[in-house]
């Protein structure tokens, strides 16, 4: 339930309201429950098998991309009725509306008892916590009129962005961003980060290997040494 609605405890908790106001809705509550009842005890793995099938594996996808935009939206009006004009509240509240599951994945391992620092969605972010990020920054401008287009063709352009980036990322199983380009860029250009080459790398290793046997040798020449210095002793 934390994964599920991770959006709507992260936004009421930033808003000063009840956290647990998801569980009022019981429909949502009862839907995600059978969902997860039928996934994980369905027998044979019928219901699972079924969502495997590609077609409608990307049918869910794709709507689940069209129901993050809407979560966006609603986060950054709600945050507006509270903060009139706050910037950063509306960007913080839509970015935890629509990616509340990646952002509360940590504490939903501690409560089920597993801990594992290197998967903070705030240190490496994955890409729909990145792309619901620049989803709220584009309505946050636009809510506040700095950015020249209207609502719903907004919405259509990064839904149909959305909806085709997962599909194509599900159709080739790739797990890169569309984003890496641009952030390796931006990257170089603002911090210099700079990738070595493999090349150099193979180079610094086979140098690397070459000193070291060098070593080796040196050794047991210098071993062969010592032993017959004794054999001659004796």
């Amino acid at each position: 339930m934390l994964y599920c609605f991770g959006g709507s405890v992260l936004s009421s908790l930033m808003l000063a309201e009840p956290p647990v106001a998801f569980l009022a809705k019981s429909t949502n509550i009862l839907l995600a429950s059978s969902v997860w009842y039928f996934i994980f005890y369905c027998p044979q793995d019928i219901f699972y098998r079924c969502f495997a099938f590609l077609p409608l594996r990307l049918l869910v996808a794709g709507m689940k991309e069209v129901t993050r935009t809407w979560k966006i939206t609603a986060g950054i009006a709600h945050a507006d009725s509270h903060f009139k004009d706050a910037w950063l509240v509306m960007i913080a509240v839509g970015w935890a509306r629509g990616a509340g599951g990646g952002l509360i994945s940590n504490f939903e391992q501690l409560v089920r008892g597993v801990w594992k620092p290197e998967t903070n969605e705030l240190l490496k972010m994955s890409y729909p916590v990145k792309v619901t990020l620049i989803g709220a920054v584009l309505f946050t401008l636009q809510h506040s009129q700095y950015l020249p287009i209207a609502r719903h063709n907004l919405m259509f352009l990064y839904t149909v962005f959305l909806v085709v980036s997962k599909v194509t990322m599900t159709l080739t199983r790739s797990a890169t961003s569309p984003f890496a380009p641009f952030e390796a860029a931006l990257g170089h250009m603002f911090f210099g980060l700079q990738k070595t080459p493999s090349k150099v790398k193979g180079e610094g290793a086979a140098s690397s290997n070459g000193s070291s046997v060098c070593d080796r040798s040196s050794e047991q020449q210098h071993d062969g040494v010592k032993k017959r210095q004794a054999k001659k002793t004796e």
